[in-house]
């Protein structure tokens, strides 16, 4: 089968830096040009507003310089305006050679914006050409507001294409500007045009303010679209444009009619470095290139996807240069368990995991979603506590800690059967805490043993939310030992070591 060729525009420098708070360095822009172009592999792209900045012109200038040495500098493009040459000047200057022309799709914005007539517009249109083209400038057009002017002026539309059609230009640019159009209108609207001027090339630029933006390029390739404009993580003005990753997935696996060139396996490691470069976060549900799309947590999944692989779709992450990930916590069951248990090469028994299995469920009742990282940490705690006989519990605290006041505790052991309260003050909430347990077994004529090393440690890569393992080491005469607590809150987890060392205390 004869593949059709689309051309994939990305416009993340120019369109996508409208997003709101987003502003690249003109060295950002050049690092982003050149991946897009050498590792995404995309047919070209749009890096700038002319006349917008020095630093914007610097930004441009860098780009051309390098694109010119790379042979590629024809994939290279600026908006431009109708302006009397300005643009021109600006491009010539910046080393830039091709223009996205922005004019009027719509009479909506050309009466009320321009303030011009059709024939005038077209007029000052064809001035731009002129020069554009003696000056070496090859030019596509823009049709702004041009999905609003199907509805409302396609009278004006056509009568412009067919004025267009007379002119030296490359490409008509059809944006959605205003991210209105259903996915029947894109596919009636460019059926259209693509019918009536079989000799033009036509670009498909959407909006996603109804999240549709997929679905429309969808329906504009059917239509016969031959190029799409997108943007890395649906970067872009109010609800952004469409998004790279999702559009090269959805055309990958549901368009085999059409061929592109982008590179899937560095969608995302570029989308992260735009995410790095712009500030602007990924949410973590976003298709494709979101921190959890390829993370299982419901323990079902993990199960089914051990017998056969029943919980994969086509979207595998391995595609994209990522890998799949079982989440720990309340809802993740054994077959993630063991998943994780696998990917670090540990093995345990069915007891240990069942042990490790009501311990994570524990713990995700504090925190949400616990990490592979979090694992060893945990298993350590389970391991250490199933060695231990528990004759001493600490059944309930009350820890205090106000602005002028020194901190204090009120705890409750029980010991052996017998329940003991104790209140204290101290430096700080364990401080005060081990107080209180002083007094309590100096009650019972007998002392604990003195701690002499403190250190708290969370997995790599967390949060303040992260799991804590504290580890205290204790001194009893001639004797030392080590204790380990493991939880969400840092004073719990000390709490839970020294209930670990009272235990042991109570066995010498």
């Amino acid at each position: 089968m004869n593949k059709r060729h689309i051309e994939i525009m990305d416009t993340t420098l120019r369109d996508g830096e409208q997003t709101s708070g987003v502003s690249f360095s003109a060295s950002e822009k050049l690092t982003l040009a050149k991946l897009l172009l050498l590792e995404l592999k995309v047919d070209r792209i749009e890096i700038a507003s002319a006349r917008v900045s020095k630093g914007e012109f610097q930004a441009v200038t860098d780009i051309t310089s390098w694109a010119e040495k790379q042979g590629l500098i024809d994939r290279i493009e600026v908006l431009c305006f109708v302006d009397r040459g300005i643009s021109i000047q600006w491009m010539l200057d910046a080393g830039a050679k091709v223009q996205n022309l922005l004019t009027k799709g719509s009479l909506n914005h050309l009466t009320h914006q321009l303030k011009k007539t059709p024939e005038q517009h077209f007029a000052d249109i064809a001035s731009n050409l002129e020069l554009a083209t003696s000056k070496g400038i090859a030019t596509n057009v823009y049709l702004e507001d041009w999905s609003n002017g199907m509805r409302d002026s396609k009278e004006y539309v056509l009568q412009y294409l067919d004025f267009l059609a007379t002119q030296p230009i490359k490409r008509v640019l059809l944006p959605d500007t205003l991210g209105v159009l259903t996915y029947e209108e894109s596919k009636k609207f460019i059926t259209e045009l693509v019918e009536r001027y079989p000799n033009m090339h036509f670009d498909f630029h959407a909006h996603n303010d109804y999240d549709l933006s997929v679905a429309n390029i969808m329906e504009a390739i059917k239509a016969g679209a031959h190029g799409l404009h997108l943007t890395m993580n649906g970067m872009g003005e109010r609800a952004g444009n469409a998004p790279m990753a999702s559009a090269i997935a959805v055309i990958n696996d549901f368009m085999p009619e059409i061929k592109i060139n982008v590179e899937e396996k560095a969608l995302y490691k570029v989308s992260k470095l735009v995410e790095n470069f712009s500030g602007f976060r990924i949410p973590v549900n976003k298709p494709v290139v979101g921190d959890n799309v390829f993370t299982q947590t419901a323990g079902i999944h993990a199960d089914g996807d051990n017998k056969k692989n029943l919980y994969f779709n086509d979207l595998l992450p391995e595609r994209f240069g990522r890998k799949r990930k079982y989440a720990l916590g309340k809802t993740s069951g054994k077959a993630n368990i063991e998943k994780n248990l696998q990917e670090l090469g540990l093995e345990l028994n069915p007891d240990e995991i069942k042990k490790i299995t009501q311990r994570i469920i524990e713990l995700g009742d504090k925190k949400e979603v616990l990490t592979k990282d979090d694992l060893p940490y945990i298993i350590s705690d389970v391991l250490d506590n199933g060695s231990l006989e528990q004759t001493v519990l600490v059944e309930s605290y009350v820890l205090t800690h106000a602005k002028g006041l020194k901190p204090s505790t009120t705890v409750s052991v029980r010991i052996e059967g017998v329940l003991y309260e104790e209140h204290a003050q101290g430096d700080g909430q364990f401080d005060a805490f081990m107080n209180a347990l002083r007094k309590l077994y100096s009650k019972r004529n007998k002392t604990i043993p003195e701690l002499i090393d403190y250190s708290v440690r969370i997995p790599p890569g967390s949060h303040s939310d992260a799991l804590c393992e504290t580890v205290i080491t204790w001194k009893d005469g001639n004797k030392e030992f080590v204790s380990r607590g493991l939880d969400s809150d840092q004073t719990v987890s000390a709490i839970k070591a020294t209930e670990k060392m009272l235990n042991i205390n109570e066995l010498n």
